[in-house]
């Protein structure tokens, strides 16, 4: 029962409005997608202040070979660029 009187509740760890870390994964797969990098993999995901940071990698795993890192604003998860990373 308190389950589902919870259901509909914030989470009050989470300010209104930010997206998950595995939502901004995701984020990041439609992203690279859209920019023609197929068979990608999330390898991992930080937060840096304002921004998600997340580090793909080709499938099967490349050693980070052929890896990218996608940043995306926390807030809204707007793309906001690619790089490789450093």
């Amino acid at each position: 029962m308190l389950f589902i009187a919870l259901a509909g509740l914030e989470d009050p760890s989470r300010p209104t409005g930010r997206i998950l870390s595995i939502d901004a994964g995701n984020r990041a797969l439609v992203y690279a997608a859209a920019r023609g990098l197929r068979e990608y993999d999330v390898v991992h995901v930080a937060r840096d202040e304002d921004r998600w940071v997340v580090l793909l990698d080709r499938v099967p795993h490349t050693r980070l070979a052929e890896a990218v890192v996608v940043e995306l604003r926390v807030d809204d998860g707007t793309f906001l660029r690619m790089r490789k990373p450093r």
